[in-house]
């Protein structure tokens, strides 16, 4: 068979056929596309499974009490939540309909912890009468509410403390979430974060269990994990004179993915060995007992796991300037590139055996300028009717996609072993007009 070009970025099972077709579980895209469309996305169960069972065990197999809780924001729904369930993950929530699907999906409540900066006292309500493990307290504002909800119920609500330890991740900066200057957090440095830990062990029906932090997302480097885990230690260490049991540690996700052929993202063995060594040594020297360490990985799981198909339609060029080559989809299905001035490859899925000859401008469908996949994509030529495949689009594509124009979200499909199967349709113009009121 030819070989597959930029096959780091793509999923693990991905090949290119006699024919030059890109294939993704065994299954021919050309073949996906004349049956389901495009855009669509494509996710490859062997990479999903993979990458859960790689965090898992890199984890694990170092520091043995340790739960990975997948981030649902990165992309969730009822079929991907069992998925993961089946590999031993928990999850992470941040609103009450992320919540609602993987109850739906039967998973264990005491393995979902429920993050987010405005929680609403609805869905802290729905979250307590659910029994959900963790609550992650991210204000002062919630510390009351959440108080009378649990008095309300007569339980006491097991909690953790979202803290900022003021360590910058070098990331975009819409995605950077531990510095002082965020909405996320109680920051250590401004002394908010003992206070509020103060009013959280004197809440009657609240139940302290640890710290949380989360730095940002995609985080290349490993040392801001090390000093924000060396900060957060100390501060444990010095709230301990009040009071606090450090049971449970979570320094959060935000691992990072190979978008471009030329990332290096660190391995889940990296990020463990960073993390896990710095709890470890923070512990020791602080004389801290070791607490149950959480991790959330999202992107990491979903994002290597997706490629995106679309449909040529007009190519536009512009002599001296660029080529457009506009597709089916783009900033509604997704809206990285337009929001983070995100960077993907893209492949030309019928002719994937042959070389790049041209660098293109692959736009959407959109009415906006800023409708851009991918600036200066290297590709063979390409006429209407040829399929464009992106990479890497497994996390934060779907899940932020939106019926911008009146154009429904793309369907989600699960391929492996040769087989295809659907766990979200196409919507339809129906479905766009089925919450309004006449």
């Amino acid at each position: 068979m030819p070989t597959l070009p930029k096959a780091k970025v793509f999923p693990i099972t991905a090949e290119v056929n006699a024919a030059g077709h890109l294939l993704i579980g065994g299954c021919d895209v050309m073949d996906i596309v004349r049956e389901h469309g495009t855009p669509t996305y494509v996710y490859d169960e062997a990479t999903l499974r993979g990458a859960a069972r790689a965090y898992v065990t890199a984890f694990q197999s170092r520091y043995p009490n340790t739960l990975v809780a997948y981030a649902s924001k990165a992309f969730i729904n009822l079929g991907l939540a069992k998925l993961l369930a089946e590999e031993g993950v928990g999850f992470d929530v941040v609103s009450g309909g992320e919540m609602a699907v993987v109850q739906a999906a039967g998973v264990p409540n005491d393995r979902v912890h429920f993050h987010g900066n405005n929680k609403t006292p609805q869905e802290l309500r729905e979250a307590v009468e659910w029994g959900i493990g963790r609550v992650v307290i991210d204000s002062f504002h919630e510390i009351e509410i959440l108080e009378e909800v649990a008095a309300a119920a007569c339980v006491t609500q097991s909690v953790l403390i979202r803290v900022s330890p003021g360590v910058d991740p070098h990331t975009h900066a819409h995605t950077t979430t531990g510095i002082l200057d965020s909405k996320f957090g109680f920051p250590i440095q401004t002394g908010q974060a003992q206070e509020a830990i103060r009013q959280i062990m004197a809440a009657p029906h609240l139940g302290l269990r640890g710290l949380h932090f989360h730095l940002g997302s995609p985080i290349f480097e490993l040392e801001p994990y090390v000093q924000a885990i060396g900060i957060a230690l100390q501060f444990a260490k010095e709230m301990g004179e009040e009071g606090l049991v450090l049971r449970e540690f979570s320094p959060g996700g935000g691992f990072a993915i190979a978008y471009l052929e030329e990332d290096e993202p660190p391995t889940p063995d990296d990020y463990a060995e960073a993390i896990v060594g710095a709890l470890r040594r923070g512990c020791q020297e602080l004389n801290l007992p070791e607490p149950s360490l959480i991790i959330e990985p999202g992107r990491a799981i979903t994002g290597p796991a997706a490629v995106a198909l679309y449909t040529v339609g007009t190519i536009k060029d512009v002599p001296g300037i660029r080529t457009f080559v506009a597709v089916d989809g783009g900033m509604g299905d997704n809206i990285r590139p337009a929001l983070y001035d995100s960077k993907y490859e893209a492949l030309v899925a019928n002719h994937a055996d042959q070389p790049p000859t041209q660098t293109v401008t692959i736009a959407g469908k959109y009415c906006e300028s800023g409708d851009i996949l991918v600036k200066d994509a290297r590709i063979p030529a390409v006429q209407a009717g040829d399929v464009i495949a992106i990479p890497a689009s497994g996390a934060y594509s779907p899940s932020m996609a939106s019926t911008y124009n009146l154009n429904g979200r793309p369907p989600i499909l699960l391929v492996s072993n040769g087989k295809v199967r659907l766990v979200r349709r196409r919507e339809t113009y129906a479905d766009l007009m089925s919450a309004d009121v006449v």
